[in-house]
């Protein structure tokens, strides 16, 4: 398609928006008083646009075009209102709201093919909003997310953790940023997630495959990362969010500015977060698992009744201290300096900012166009993204500005997709979307071959109504070609041609190519006002990576030589969830068992030699040999969420919840049984008092506390010593907070003080990979242990 018939299609699709246009207005009162609801937030979800009621509850959209909108109301301290309207003249909605303590089901997702309520998707959903971001304490974006029952995180200490849902994680969770695939290097066990923590204002966490609606690489679930809503036509906000965390000396903060402006839109975002060591009981100060972060974003573009056209650029940068656990006889933490002598911590190098060598420097540049059109017989959503990822990691003292390993990561991102208006209760969705890669090496170390990787995917989604019932399904088809060149290596381990006399080959070339069928259909029943009941059963796939195919090298912080397998197959999963929810006037109760078959499902097995040891291919870097293989899964579990709200004592919370799940092989021996990595039952039980009004200038006073068991983790892959069990223990948390009114604005400062591990446990977590570190030779303790105490205060000021 060549540029004129590209401007000739955007031309034709802005005609179409040229009809005739309508108001919407309306008033919101208190359902028991029938007062007014001054503030009162109404939002046009697919539109972007938003508004706030006025002293006497009247608010209006001027100008909207005739169609279908999802709207939503929401007020402190009430239930929230959402509701389909057709607009096909002016329509005067008037809305009157209930007291309310919880909202479980009054919520919007946008993680689907449209925006739909919560409690009408037959998909498991659940989603956090930055009030509970803030509210807990966690040291990067993945952590905080592990107050949700089934999500879990693969830590490599404080600055690294990966997204697990139910029990599965790296590439089989798609991270979604701006609306786009957040591609950066997933597959590894020390590479984060590249999103600046401050600009997250809600996530939307899908359980189970995400293959339909975005190709492969989703059959655990998507993370859906949303910014913040634009402000109201005519105003701007300034925001400042600071953070401090005691153990580690944690500082946080960012500063943004948004606004809106006759319907030009923007907002921009600087950033910083730096960490010394963190602490425990039993290692002390763990040297060099500090951190420093540098964010920016901007976001510019047009909102109008014609949709939204939005352009988005940020830049992450990361610095990353990777630990690697050696001890000198006393068990004091050791490294190597640039005289190449191995010398102990003192006591300044461990309190103090500075990061060691070896370390990650981490730059994620990405370029996002989002773009939504109210068309004459429906609405088209059009996206596209460039991201570029630069990880290097530097690993000598004597070269300490050298990168060993640096992968560069080139992603253009596409995805199209155009809703059909909806007809007879009817919904349907149609779209095309994939992804072209280029990874290369620039460093002096190899791990994977450079390599390309074309996707491309379509798919058809539709949506019934049936009264209470809601059927919805689909289809999608994905192709993905790989392709990794072959490298040789002289004898100084520089790369050299196939002809040279000295060569080794390091990595055959390789052509692979996959493509596989996803899918999913599904209800989801209103059984009363505050009860629903989900079926879903779903079809996902999953073309394994680059390492998992072709690695051949150490990789540095997770303690392992890792080979790959040229000869896997691609995961295909069938999955069936149930959901029962209740959302009572003093109960809130969430049940979501499943069952998750996974066909040529991939993961790393420690290899041994004829006389049980373990293999080393680099006696000058000895680090044991670690090869990808497969088998057939079942992962069996699920979560369960209660929180009683008793009457008269509205304001109180008890909550309790649990989540687990059993991840096994078919057909194996006990050794063999269990999949490596998948996470402890675990139980969350927590108190909680919350007023939404405490006076006329305290609002969202809360104060909770909670307790947090992890059961021992016993169900591992013991084969060739591949994991190690993990005892049990118990954390003790607690946190207070409020809104403060000042300067004639509502909530000008919201202060949150939170703490974790109250009690100063010593533990591991089962997915830590600093459990696998060096034995301290003084305890005989293996590994690093996780966080110690640590106490945070933030603070939120609004202007």
């Amino acid at each position: 398609m060549n540029i004129k018939s590209i401007l000739t299609f955007w031309v034709l699709c802005l005609i179409g928006t040229g009809y005739a246009q309508y108001n919407l207005s309306g008033n919101i009162k208190d359902n028991s008083t029938s007062f007014p609801l001054p503030d009162a937030s109404v939002y046009l979800t697919d539109l972007k646009q938003i508004t706030y009621s006025d002293s006497d509850g009247n608010y209006q959209f001027p100008n909207l075009k005739k169609g279908f909108y999802l709207i939503e109301v929401r007020a402190d301290g009430y239930k929230s209102i959402i509701k389909s309207i057709e607009i096909q003249e002016d329509l005067s909605l008037d809305f009157n709201m209930e007291q309310a303590v919880t909202e479980l089901n009054q919520i919007i997702i946008t993680g689907v093919s449209h925006s739909t309520e919560l409690k009408r998707s037959p998909v498991i959903i659940k989603t956090m909003d930055k009030t509970t971001f803030h509210q807990n304490t966690s040291s990067n974006l993945i952590d905080a997310l592990q107050t949700v029952p089934g999500i879990s995180s693969i830590g490599t200490g404080p600055a690294i953790s990966k997204p697990v849902i139910r029990g599965l994680g790296y590439n089989r969770v798609i991270t979604l940023n701006n609306g786009m695939r957040q591609e950066g290097q997933q597959w590894g066990d020390e590479h984060g997630i590249e999103i600046d923590e401050f600009s997250v204002d809600r996530v939307e966490i899908i359980k189970g495959p995400g293959s339909l609606m975005y190709g492969s690489d989703g059959i655990a679930g998507v993370l859906n990362f949303l910014a913040p809503k634009a402000p109201a036509e005519g105003t701007t906000e300034t925001r400042l969010i600071s953070n401090y965390q005691s153990n580690n000396n944690l500082i946080g903060y960012s500063v943004s500015n948004a606004g809106k402006l006759n319907g030009f839109q923007w907002e921009g975002r600087f950033s910083n977060k730096f960490a010394g060591n963190y602490e425990n009981k039993f290692d002390g100060k763990v040297y060099n698992s500090g951190f420093k972060e540098y964010n920016g974003s901007l976001t510019q573009g047009i909102n109008k009744n014609w949709g939204h056209s939005l352009l988005t650029i940020s830049s992450y940068n990361a610095k990353l201290g990777i630990v690697e656990g050696e001890r000198d006889e006393l068990g004091n933490f050791t490294y190597v300096n640039a005289e190449d002598e191995t010398v102990t911590a003192t006591k300044e190098e461990l309190k103090d900012y500075k990061i060691g060598i070896p370390y990650q420097w981490v730059n994620h540049l990405s370029v996002a166009s989002n773009n939504y059109f109210r068309l004459n017989k429906g609405t088209l959503h059009a996206d596209l993204g460039f991201q570029r990822n630069s990880r290097r990691e530097f690993e000598e003292a004597d070269a300490p500005d050298e990168a060993a390993l640096h992968l560069s990561l080139n992603t253009l991102n596409y995805n199209f997709r155009y809703n059909f208006g909806k007809h007879q209760g009817w919904e349907t969705s149609v779209g095309i979307g994939g992804m072209y890669q280029n990874n290369k090496n620039k460093g002096l170390e190899f791990l994977i071959p450079d390599n390309n990787l074309f996707d491309i995917g379509g798919f058809i989604y539709t949506q019934k109504t049936f009264g209470d019932f809601v059927l919805a399904g689909g289809l999608r088809f994905d192709n993905r070609s790989l392709h990794s060149r072959e490298l040789y290596l002289d004898e100084n381990e520089n790369p050299t041609s196939p002809n040279h006399e000295d060569a080794e080959q390091l990595f055959a070339a390789l052509d692979r190519n996959f493509n596989s069928f996803s899918g999913s259909i599904g209800v989801s029943y209103q059984v009363s006002e505050n009860s629903t009941l989900k079926l879903n059963f779903s079809r996902g796939f999953r073309a394994p990576n680059i390492a998992e195919l072709a690695a051949n090298g150490k990789h540095e912080g997770t303690f392992r030589y890792e080979i790959g397998n040229p000869n896997l197959k691609s995961e295909i999963n069938h999955q069936i969830d149930f959901a029962y929810y209740l959302d009572s006037e003093h109960i809130t109760l969430e049940f979501t068992p499943f069952v998750n078959f996974i066909n040529h499902y991939s993961f790393l097995e420690k290899l041994k030699d004829e006389n049980g040891n373990d293999v080393i291919i680099d006696p000058d870097d000895p680090a044991p040999a670690f090869q990808y293989t497969s088998g057939n899964a079942m992962l069996l579990g699920g979560e369960f969420f209660l929180d009683i709200h008793p009457h008269p004592l509205d304001w109180l919370h008890i909550e309790n919840s649990f989540a687990f799940v059993q991840a096994t092989q078919n057909g194996q021996s006990d050794s063999t049984k269990y999949l490596p990595f998948t996470p402890a039952p675990r139980y969350r039980g927590g108190v909680k008092a919350e007023f939404s009004n405490l006076n006329k200038n305290i609002s969202n006073f809360y104060v909770r506390l909670n307790v947090d068991h992890y059961f021992a983790q016993s169900r591992i892959y013991k084969a060739y010593q591949t994991e190690t069990e993990t005892p049990g223990y118990t954390l003790l948390s607690a946190g207070v907070g409020a809104n403060f009114n000042a300067f004639g604005r509502k909530d000008f400062i919201s202060l949150y003080l939170s703490g974790e591990n109250l009690g100063n446990i010593a533990y591991q977590n089962h997915l830590s990979r600093l459990k696998y570190a060096d034995e301290n030779p003084l305890t005989g303790r293996t590994g690093v242990f996780n966080m110690g105490r640590n106490i945070s205060l933030k603070m939120v000021l609004s202007f």
